[in-house]
């Protein structure tokens, strides 16, 4: 067995190595490592497989692809909508609380791409103020239940290979819900520390939108600066169309009528925001109903150009409705309706059912065709639907009805057959590099186990820790985990880090239990680098911050993080 683990101890340097210094992504090291244990005959090609079939990897893949529609539903515009009142403090908390909630029940991950939009669009407060505030959160809130964090999901699966129970949805629970409110009230001061970093010049702000001021809404009657037109972070109102007459500049004293058309200058998450003004209808709204967006470039060749989208019947042409223009840096003017295309103009399209079976069409009039990361809003109705569907599948399983990952499984199929969620959002979401990473992460566990290495790094362990006695491995473990978490991301930590815990355990003779919390809870415990959680990383560049941000507000927060871990898992969880 000697050679067996210096096979494995050398795959586990190798990979610990290139992760602290390379930018090889986890997932080539990872499925390098069981492709090497399946041609040393380490490992049997069925054992293989069935690790990439895990029922919790599975789960925490369908739990992914469901996130899609959830991102689409008016929830997400209803946490907007109360991140933009009141004092930071109260923002931060609601903000806090809202995500922590949102990532208790899916993946923490796609709540924080969900809600950075909505952080952004707040017209109140700077987004560097609030964003990795948001990152924290999530994490705290992915604690709180099994399927809170894709980690959490990964220790499962590790801890069903072993043979042991699954752990149970609210396992992690009591300790998650301590962790939260503690966090959240040290969160909310150290906010205050966070830089100043909102950027918004008109300059920057390079696409042409209008909106309608419908018949009823609450605007008609007030001024610009009463309907908070003005301070719109990432929009600007350049001028309003009344009567066939332009209004422009528009001035803050300015009184809205009924029909008047907003044309204002935004980027492209300014479509969603748009959707969101109560009173107000996009150009193309009724037509908008959960679509991915497009982005195309007007051809030089293209039969379009020199004309309006009118004019050339656009939405029944090509099956989509242009919602944003884009040329260059150039002040556009006049309705959206009324522009003549221009080659190289950037037109952002909600497309219909038949918009891409239209290859010829679309090759012969546009260069370029990107999917964007954001996405029409569903309306009332199906957001209702999808929210209450999630819930049902949530529910069935709690009670012990129906299988979480049968229900979620059936709830996907729905999804899809119902237009919610395209195969193209699918394929482009479809979390490759998890599956990979856990798939091998397993068999990985599983040669540190057969081989007896896990048991020997437990040893030692316990010798480096003799006299702290059960307690002291279980610091060790947690302390181990969380410092790998740091350096090389939590999938990756949590991977490692249960073979050894497991075999302390069973050196001891105690429950593994307590040291799987360690495990779980020092996985999610990334506060003081942007690299070690992918929530982090998510908020680093769109917040603008620099690694001084995050050791100064994640250094307090993961030292009280970790004594409240240590001192509840004991008493939870008894040796």
């Amino acid at each position: 067995m000697q050679w067996e683990q210096g096979i494995v101890l050398a795959m586990l340097i190798v990979i610990v190595t290139c992760l602290l210094t390379s930018r090889i992504k986890p997932a080539y090291l990872f499925a390098g490592a069981a492709f090497i244990g399946f041609q040393a005959g380490l490992i049997d090609l069925q054992t293989l497989a069935g690790n990439f079939t895990n029922s919790s990897l599975l789960t925490l893949v369908l739990l992914i692809l469901v996130s899609i529609a959830l991102e689409k539903t008016r929830l997400i515009s209803w946490v907007g909508r109360q991140i933009s009142y009141g004092g930071q403090s109260t923002v931060v908390a609601k903000l806090g609380l809202s995500t922590a909630f949102l990532s208790s029940f899916t993946n923490n991950t796609a709540v924080v791409v969900s809600l950075i939009g909505a952080v952004k669009r707040n017209q109140r407060h700077a987004p560097s103020r609030l964003l990795l505030p948001l990152s924290y959160t999530a994490i705290l809130g992915g604690t709180l239940t099994l399927i809170g964090t894709s980690t959490n999901l990964i220790i499962n699966s590790f801890v069903e290979d072993a043979g042991l129970p699954s752990l149970g949805f609210f396992a992690p629970t009591s300790i998650g819900l301590a962790v939260l409110v503690i966090g959240l009230l040290i969160l909310i001061p150290l906010s205050y520390l966070l830089p100043v970093y909102d950027e918004h010049g008109q300059d920057d702000l390079p696409y042409f939108l209008e909106a309608k001021v419908d018949m009823q809404s609450p605007l008609v009657g007030k001024t610009v600066a009463e309907n908070g037109l003005r301070a719109l972070r990432r929009l600007f109102l350049a001028e309003i169309l009344r009567d066939g007459k332009t209004v422009a500049p528009v001035c803050p004293d300015t009184r809205l009528q009924a029909g008047d058309r907003l044309l204002f200058c935004g980027d492209v998450e300014s479509v969603t925001t748009l959707q969101e003004i109560n009173g107000l209808t996009l150009f193309g709204q009724h037509h908008m109903n959960g679509q991915s967006m497009l982005e195309v470039i007007v051809s030089q060749s293209a039969g379009i150009r020199g004309k309006t989208l009118k004019s050339v019947r656009f939405r029944e042409r090509f099956d989509g409705v242009v919602v944003a223009i884009r040329r260059g840096h150039e002040r556009l003017a006049g309705g959206l309706g009324n522009i003549e295309l221009h080659a190289g103009d950037t037109l952002v399209v909600v497309p219909g059912k038949t918009f891409e079976q239209k290859k010829q069409q679309l090759n012969r009039e546009f260069v370029l065709i990107n999917g964007l990361d954001s996405s029409a809003r569903l309306d009332s109705q199906k957001s209702i639907a999808v929210l209450l569907g999630f819930a049902t599948v949530i529910g069935t399983a709690l009670l012990g009805w129906v299988p979480i990952i049968k229900g979620l499984a059936a709830y996907l199929l729905v999804l899809v057959l119902t237009g919610i969620i395209t195969f193209p959002e699918l394929r482009r979401r479809f979390p490759v590099d998890i599956v990979v990473i856990v798939g091998s992460a397993l068999s990985l566990a599983q040669l540190m186990l057969s081989s007896g290495l896990s048991e020997r790094m437990g040893d030692m362990l316990m010798q480096a820790f003799d006299g702290w006695g059960i307690y002291g491995a279980l610091v060790a473990v947690y302390l181990l985990t969380l410092v790998l978490t740091e350096l090389v991301t939590n999938n990756a930590a949590a991977a490692l880090s249960f073979p050894i815990a497991y075999s302390l355990a069973v050196s001891y003779g105690a429950d593994p239990m307590p040291f799987i919390m360690a495990i779980l809870f020092g996985a999610s415990a990334s506060f003081i680098s942007p690299y070690g959680y992918q929530t982090n990383l998510l908020v680093y560049s769109v917040g603008n911050y620099q690694l001084k941000d995050y050791l100064r507000i994640g250094l307090p927060i993961s030292c009280v993080y970790s004594v409240v871990v240590l001192s509840l898992i004991p008493q939870l969880f008894p040796f």
